[in-house]
């Protein structure tokens, strides 16, 4: 059995594949946390479905490429349909982008620096989940202070998620077990 919100191919494939494992990649990490924020008030499906459109459109990424972005690159962004067309949001993926920039200087890596906020390993989620947690609410205050924007405690755990920092796979999910085998 898999978690009930897997219900489509790109869904199961993102669910067998990639959620809930740990991450510790930070372009990796920059990726969920720039969809994590273009996600907000939208299906995760939806950023799925362009996510290879953001990757293209984003530089793969590439957070010193997109700290580099000027109001000409952004507005291209704001015509490309393959993306979520919302100027806060495409001009939020950039501010994080140097913020991103400026934790990776401070802490030699943008992961050393996020999985802070769990004491370096992952923590096993209980039902029902919840939208939120004291962790991701530390996580949300300390990025907004550091400059980061659509990053409020919901995002910030939905990221938690996302890159294995907590294991939310329901009980009965195979991959629960699985990362909980692998360390996670």
């Amino acid at each position: 059995m898999i978690c009930h919100w897997a219900t489509n191919d790109l869904l199961i494939r993102y669910h067998n594949e990639e959620w809930g494992v740990p991450l510790h990649d930070d372009r990796g990490l920059f990726e969920f946390l720039i969809l994590e924020g273009a996600q907000a008030g939208l299906s995760w499906n939806t950023i799925l479905q362009k996510r290879e459109n953001y990757r293209k459109a984003f530089d793969r990424f590439n957070p010193a490429k997109v700290a580099r972005y000027d109001p000409r690159k952004i507005d291209e962004l704001l015509n490309d349909a393959g993306l979520v067309r919302n100027r806060l949001k495409i001009s939020a993926a950039v501010q994080n982008a140097k913020a991103f920039l400026a934790v990776q200087k401070e802490f030699h890596s943008f992961d050393a620096y996020i999985w802070q906020f769990t004491g370096g390993k992952p923590r096993q989620g209980a039902a029902p989940v919840p939208s939120r947690t004291n962790e991701s609410d530390a996580m949300s205050k300390d990025l907004k202070l550091r400059g980061f924007k659509f990053v409020g405690t919901t995002i910030c755990y939905a990221f938690m998620q996302a890159v294995g920092m907590v294991n939310d796979h329901e009980q009965a999910c195979y991959r629960r077990a699985e990362i909980l085998g692998a360390g996670g």
